[in-house]
């Protein structure tokens, strides 16, 4: 999340995502038009605060904190923890007091976690089970039950990007941490966010046929494909994401960092409007609200007035 993964023919390496990238649940049925908007916030340290960002009160809004990853930085280089999370976002910034303040200034929103990402510290973070699956969903179940209640949040996202593990481990620890997390009422929702490589959409698929019906959203990375996609392309690898996660509630998504190597967010927005009318525009996320303050946030005022347009429904 948050890098210039290019998809074309293809695929560039992570870059760029620094440590320092009531819930529907997925059904047959598909996406269908909704007006869920969701934002990243907090992964470049640049001081970005949960009130600079615009909230449509007839939106659903979901922030996601960006990141925990069970990685330590005690060691150099940073070392896997198989399990136990600890936090990368801005938490100086994005406090506690911080999240029980917006939630409560804005009935609709709601502040998830985001697990994984691509970089801690400029090394690459790879999911990776160190001590065998049950060990690590119960590390995971602990840790993250922990930071989950001590800043009052709601729900996370799985945004693992590389994997020392193969997709069977990946998928069964995933599954298993959502299942557990739900069951104890600790989170209400869970998403997945994979992107448009071959390998990574082995694991994420793996992860979906066998606990699909546990995920809420798929944030897939739309983005990370080339400058020259066009709105139609757009569309139509949208319609690829709905094949390859059947059932899933799918958002689009475009980038606000400043780059010319991913999908330009007025050609994104476009797409989206297409989605609408076709009636398959269940949401759009943002990464991230950290570059959006350079541009006054104008694309979260613009997918927010998209998203609740009353002749979308």
């Amino acid at each position: 999340m948050g890098s210039t993964k290019l998809v074309a023919a293809t695929l560039l390496p992570a870059l760029l995502a620094l440590h320092l990238h009531g819930p529907a649940m997925a059904t047959a049925a598909g996406n269908s038009n909704s007006n869920l908007f969701r934002d990243y916030i907090g992964a470049l340290y640049n001081g970005v605060r949960f009130a600079d960002v615009p909230i449509n009160p007839r939106a659903r809004f979901d922030f996601i904190l960006a990141f925990v990853i069970d990685y330590t930085t005690a060691t150099e280089p940073p070392t896997p923890t198989n399990g136990r999370f600890n936090v990368f976002w801005q938490d100086t910034v994005l406090t506690p007091a911080a999240i029980a303040e917006v939630k409560r200034r804005n009935p609709n929103v709601r502040v998830a976690v985001s697990l994984g990402g691509a970089t801690v510290n400029g090394r690459p973070v790879f999911f990776n089970a160190t001590s065998g699956v049950d060990s690590w969903v119960r590390n995971a179940v602990d840790s993250l039950t922990g930071i989950i209640q001590r800043y009052g949040l709601d729900g996370i996202d799985i945004d693992y990007e590389q994997f020392q593990a193969d997709p069977a481990t990946f998928a069964e620890c995933a599954g298993r941490l959502v299942a557990a997390l739900k069951s104890s009422g600790v989170i209400r929702f869970a998403s997945i966010a994979p992107y448009g490589n071959a390998d990574v959409q082995r694991y994420y698929q793996t992860l979906w046929a066998a606990h699909g019906t546990a995920i809420d959203y798929v944030n897939f990375q739309f983005y990370a494909y080339g400058a020259s996609t066009t709105a139609a392309q757009y569309v139509s690898l949208f319609d690829e994401q709905i094949a390859n996660y059947p059932g899933a509630n799918i958002l689009a998504s475009f980038t606000t960092a400043a780059t010319n190597t991913s999908v330009p967010v007025d050609t994104a927005l476009s797409a989206c409007r297409t989605l609408q009318e076709q009636g398959k525009l269940y949401g759009i996320f943002v990464w991230a609200a950290d570059h959006s303050r350079n541009q006054g946030f104008k694309y979260e005022t613009q997918s927010q007035a998209l998203l609740t347009d009353a002749t979308a429904y």
